[in-house]
């Protein structure tokens, strides 16, 4: 069955306000080019963009060409997405863009891991203290957790680390905020973000790890596509049996990778903790002996853990973030090489690569949340 008109017109507006977001300013020559569409049909669109306070059109600079110049679309500056991630110590909010700036980011320290209701409450007064609400318009908010999320409906299943289960969070939030929430697995938002924005933008087939306070979590991109698993839960790398070579390196009896792998034993090592303002890839490059033993511990399990993870998936790409990333980044080509000695033939060239998006990467993700339904939500909002 043919989709309706109104369907398709959404669409080509979903797809003209991506392509903006992806991959900045355009004329609308290039989208022309970029989409296929009409000349027509995409000035009609874009006009319908920018009353919607979504996109922005300014005339180019002198050129010097022939002709009328083609009006350049830039996404607009006003519209957030509410980005938070709770973390055992800390729970982080920005103000995203729609195209992935960060117009504020704060971190809140917490002695204790906060609970479900404490966050709430946090989103519910940062978003009015913080923001200017003249410059700024709140479309909602996505959280990253971590822990295994019911992303249909929001609910926390189990965060351990948190010690939060079977929490709605996203009812809860957004009845506090009274914006639209959601919520998803923090590693799932970071692999989408790396795909989408950052170090997997080339490549269709990607093992994301991610590694925080509360452990190390995973992604998985297949033929471009997120693999959610039968229960939502795919990519939990972090509770996987790590193959560990040495005996002297095992340091939980029969624990999982991010009991090995872990970011509190790294920080143990150097001497530093999360909240005390120091660089760990600074402070990894000034390890004493103690430091460096640790540093190169955890580097052989962790290429163990991803030669395991590409012989199973086959991905053109491995991206680390987090820790993990500052790991990998003591030398990549070396742990890229530690990889590849253990995977089949076959598959020996996979790229081991950091995440391009840096600390911003799950609060990037998180803020597609409310992001993607905007179109929708908008014309529903219509009536």
């Amino acid at each position: 069955m043919a989709a309706s008109v109104p369907a398709v017109r959404e669409e080509n507006l979903a797809h003209v306000l991506d392509l903006l977001r992806r991959d900045g300013a355009q004329t609308r020559s290039e989208l022309v080019q970029a989409t296929g569409l009409n000349r027509s049909t995409i000035a009609a669109l874009v006009a319908e963009l920018d009353a919607d306070g979504l996109v922005t059109e300014s005339l180019p600079g002198a050129g010097g060409g022939v002709g009328r110049p083609s009006p350049v679309v830039t996404v607009a500056s006003a519209p957030v997405a509410i980005a938070v991630n709770p973390e055992v110590d800390a729970v982080t909010l920005a103000a995203v863009r729609l195209d992935q700036t960060l117009a504020v980011r704060e971190r809140v320290p917490f002695r204790r891991p906060p609970t479900a209701a404490e966050v709430a409450g946090l989103v519910a007064r940062w978003i009015p203290e913080t923001l200017d609400a003249a410059a700024h318009r709140v479309i909602g908010v996505g959280l990253a957790v971590p822990g295994l999320v019911r992303s249909s409906d929001g609910v926390v299943v189990d965060a351990p680390h948190l010690g939060w289960r079977d929490d709605a969070l996203a009812q809860r939030v957004g009845d506090a905020a009274s914006v639209p929430t959601f919520v998803a697995n923090d590693a799932t938002l970071g692999a989408l973000a790396e795909h989408r924005y950052g170090a997997g933008r080339d490549a269709f087939d990607i093992v994301y790890l991610n590694g925080g306070a509360s452990g190390i979590g995973g992604g998985l991109i297949v033929g471009g596509v997120l693999v959610r698993g039968a229960a939502g839960f795919a990519g939990e790398f972090g509770h996987n049996r790590p193959g560990i070579i040495a005996a002297a390196d095992r340091r939980a009896d029969d624990g999982v990778l991010e009991d090995e792998v872990a970011q509190a034993r790294l920080f143990a090592a150097l001497g530093v903790s999360p909240g005390d303002g120091a660089d760990l890839g600074e402070a990894m490059a000034a390890a004493g002996p103690s430091g460096r033993l640790e540093i190169a511990r955890q580097r052989r399990i962790l290429a163990t853990a991803l030669a395991n993870a590409a012989n199973v998936m086959n991905p053109a790409v491995v991206i680390l973030g987090g820790f993990l990333a500052a790991l990998a980044d003591v030398d990549l080509a070396g742990l890229t090489a530690d990889v590849r000695a253990q995977t089949m033939a076959g598959i020996a060239d996979v790229e081991v690569r950091v995440a391009a998006l840096g600390d911003d990467r799950l609060l990037v993700g998180a803020a597609d949340l409310p992001f993607e339904g905007l179109i929708s939500g908008l014309r529903a909002a219509r009536g």
